[in-house]
């Protein structure tokens, strides 16, 4: 059963309404195809006035959809030979972010992603997404044996961040962050992102230094969360809406800056409504990224990625 948003409302009974006539005509024979039909017409209209015109704070939703494909969902169906990787070789193994060698398109690859969970038990498992220090000493720990073998590395982003614990800051969490950028930078070989869903501060750019950087339609991508800035700002969470729209955090706002280099469109209503289109798309969209970077040499990509980061900033603020 979709789950609606709040804003889907006149969309959600219109669709309660096609299951209730379905529901008769099973039961009672009727014959309401014709009555459904134009129900389904109306629906698909509805969708697309409201995905066409969607507010930041919307998107940040829909970024967030519970149903929303996320990164176990994309390494199972894209991805062949996967062989997990675990542990930061330090302190623990942290399953907020997975990652490990694999196949794409014919190409063998280093995969790491952010794994948010889907009910309570997997949140609870992948913490969220929140990755604490040892997270993301595993994520450097891999991008540099990438770079050892001479493999591409794919990053799937989708976090609200970083784990705010004290454990964690205990444990040295900024430092590191810090390395992990720090490991992005100086690879050799191809680095790919894709921001699959909520993009949030340090704890997504730690895996997020890259040659091409894709974005799905409606996901979001900030220094802080909406509710973080309000709650700076304004002292107040319930200002995120207003926050969302000041942060420019959506994909056409970051693709116009020059922060992403392309976006990749969902299907009608978001990628939950049709999970394996989306997942083909991405896999279109990485493919074609890993042909054209692995043509570069390593002092080339190194270099193209240094300079990529250094000019942003400078692009859509006239």
């Amino acid at each position: 059963m979709t789950v609606f948003l709040d804003f889907e409302r006149p969309i959600a009974e219109l669709e309660n309404k096609i299951e209730e006539l379905r529901h008769l005509s099973n039961n009672e024979r009727l014959n309401i195809v014709d009555e459904v039909s134009r129900l389904q017409t109306k629906v698909e209209r509805l969708l697309r006035q409201t995905y066409a015109n969607l507010t930041s704070w919307q998107k940040v939703q829909v970024a967030r959809h519970a149903e929303r494909p996320q990164f176990l969902d994309y390494l199972s169906r894209l991805f062949q030979d996967f062989i997990p990787l675990a542990g930061d070789r330090n302190f623990a193994e942290d399953r907020a972010i997975i990652g490990g060698m694999a196949r794409i398109a014919g190409h063998s690859v280093m995969v790491i992603g952010q794994q948010k969970g889907n009910d309570t038990e997997s949140r609870l498992l992948h913490n969220f997404g929140m990755a604490k220090p040892e997270g993301y000493r595993k994520a450097r720990r891999l991008m540099e044996l990438a770079d050892r073998f001479r493999l591409p590395v794919i990053t799937f982003i989708n976090t609200s961040g970083a784990y705010p614990g004290i454990d964690a800051e205990e444990r040295g969490q900024a430092e590191a962050i810090a390395r992990c950028l720090e490991a992005c930078f100086k690879l050799r070989v191809p680095l790919i992102s894709v921001v699959i869903g909520e993009g949030g501060s340090g704890g997504a750019i730690a895996i997020g230094v890259a040659n091409t950087i894709l974005m799905l339609e409606h996901s979001i991508y900030s220094v802080v969360s909406p509710e973080g800035c309000a709650s700076i700002l304004w002292r107040s969470a319930s200002k995120a809406p207003e926050a969302s729209e000041a942060q420019r955090l959506t994909a056409q706002d970051l693709y116009t800056l020059g922060i992403i280099d392309r976006i990749i469109p969902e299907p009608l209503g978001g990628a939950h409504r049709d999970a394996e289109m989306m997942i083909k798309d991405i896999g279109i969209a990485v493919e074609q990224s890993l042909q054209t970077l692995t043509a570069l040499d390593g002092d080339q990509l190194r270099r193209n990625r240094r300079d990529k980061f250094l000019a942003m900033g400078k692009k859509g603020l006239t």
